[in-house]
């Protein structure tokens, strides 16, 4: 089949999943690979196109997509995988948790199924691991320079990759007793098994990165010993405070964030010891407040636990199902998106705000009023108005906050060093990832407020470079 038409006579086709049925009764990963063949077809979809939007607007990496593709086509795996490991550390993470708004930018997409791309990638990073061509890549010279990574998420890790293959030496301190981050604990197995981040972390310490788990960084080390012990540090913590919903009721035994009910399931998936009295969604009804990636996480998690039934409520309008006009392609699409956790049973509702919580000794309903949504003026936005007379409650045995979060911890290094931080609570750095205090860099989450794992690696990549040139002056 000639290349040049294979986007018009090949469909696009994603991978199969294993049944509802069968995916819930495990934490395990569930979806299911295409076969060679199927995969080498759909990577020859990508069209040749003159700009290619899906690497230059839709991948904060800059990920080279049209020229793995093209080498996948014709069966040239070591070279794809070349490709992709030359602008990504971990493409086996995005991978897998990803939203992939390279494939909404893809130019198939402006009236076509998008290349499968995600998927392509993974693929072609779990065939290097299989195939041992993934090794770690230890520098022979080393600059004498030390530098301290404050946090062990994608960030932080992209960051001490870069930084230790250039020569310095590199010690990552980690406040959880685990490596890993939100990767580790925020994120369900189901999504990333975590045995995936423990075959990249053995590299990097091969590569002679040092991990330092259960350091709290400016409790257990001071911003003293920091500043005398290393050349530069850079802090990567992540944004950690989550938004709150100060209501009536807020008190009541029952409510949880949703990052600590996620860790919680992930510490028990790991082995760790925690409290038998601990929330579990078991035989309960579930309402999760907060429409994003993370409720949808605590749906999928409720579901495996045993959920008598599961609620997710969101405040926004429901999306409509195709773009439309002041969405236009390649931006990111409002539509509305059904994950894998939604397939596997909730009720979604939509355009509601949560008035209070009541109940007896613990949380017994959740009591709600209707909003009235203005349509979107020309950039998109909306107004709303809450709707007399339309109060409801809905019965709740379980309460999940997912509604986000709001910056990182302004914890004692933060305070200690008097590092500025803007409006919003997220740590100011100039254009060289620099903070208020000399030497020490910020990246990630506690620099841009949350967002996808994708930026979070191209930040830590970013701030390496930074702290490179700051130590080295090249």
């Amino acid at each position: 089949m000639p290349k040049t038409i294979s986007f018009i006579q090949n469909a696009r086709v994603t991978p199969a999943k294993k049944a509802v049925a069968e995916r819930i009764l495990s934490y395990a990963e569930f979806e299911i690979p295409l076969n060679e063949d199927a995969l080498l077809n759909q990577a020859a979809r990508c069209m040749d196109c003159g700009v290619p939007y899906c690497h230059a607007v839709g991948c904060p990496l800059v990920n080279r997509i049209p020229d793995w593709n093209d080498m996948l086509s014709y069966g040239h795996w070591q070279k794809a995988l070349t490709l992709l490991h030359a602008t990504h550390n971990f493409p086996e993470f995005t991978g897998r948790i990803c939203p992939a708004p390279c494939e909404y930018a893809c130019s198939l997409a402006i009236n076509n199924a998008p290349v499968t791309i995600k998927h392509i990638e993974l693929q072609i990073v779990e065939k290097g691991w299989r195939e041992g061509w993934i090794r770690p890549q230890p520098v022979s010279i080393k600059t004498g320079k030390k530098v301290a990574v404050i946090g062990s998420g994608p960030s932080g890790l992209a960051a001490a990759q870069q930084l230790t293959r250039a020569g310095h030496s590199v010690v990552v301190f980690e406040k959880s007793e685990r490596i890993g981050g939100l990767l580790r604990f925020g994120v369900p197995d189901f999504k990333l098994d975590k045995v995936v981040i423990d075959r990249r972390l053995e590299q990097l310490q091969a590569e002679g990165v040092v991990f330092e788990p259960g350091v709290d960084a400016g409790r257990d080390i001071s911003p003293r010993y920091l500043k005398r012990t290393y050349d530069a540090s850079i802090i990567a913590g992540g944004t950690t405070v989550p938004r709150n919903l100060d209501i009536p009721g807020r008190t009541l035994p029952g409510i949880h964030f949703a990052m600590d009910y996620l860790v919680r399931q992930n510490q028990i998936n790991a082995g760790i010891p925690v409290s038998a009295a601990g929330v579990t969604a078991k035989d309960k009804n579930v309402i999760v407040l907060g429409g994003g990636d993370t409720g949808s996480d605590c749906v999928g998690t409720a579901r495996r636990q045993g959920a008598k039934s599961i609620t997710q409520v969101e405040i926004l309008p429901q999306p409509p199902l195709q773009r439309t006009s002041y969405n236009a392609w390649p931006a990111w699409p409002q539509i509305l998106f059904t994950s894998s956790s939604h397939e596997e049973g909730c009720e979604r509702l939509f355009g509601l705000t949560a008035t209070s919580f009541s109940g007896q000794e613990r949380v017994q309903q959740v009591n709600f009023r209707k909003l009235e949504w203005s349509e979107p003026d020309k950039n998109g936005k909306r107004t709303c108005l809450e709707i007399a007379g339309s109060d409801f409650s809905l019965k709740a045995d379980l309460v999940i906050l997912a509604l986000g979060f709001l910056h990182v911890e302004h914890g004692i290094l933060i305070q200690e060093l008097g590092i500025k931080t803007d409006p919003r609570g997220n740590i100011f750095v100039d254009q060289n990832f620099m903070t208020s205090e000399a030497n020490f860099f910020a990246a990630g989450d506690a620099v841009s407020g949350a967002s996808l794992v994708v930026r979070a690696i191209n930040s830590g990549r970013q701030v390496a470079a930074a702290v490179d040139n700051y130590l080295s002056g090249k």
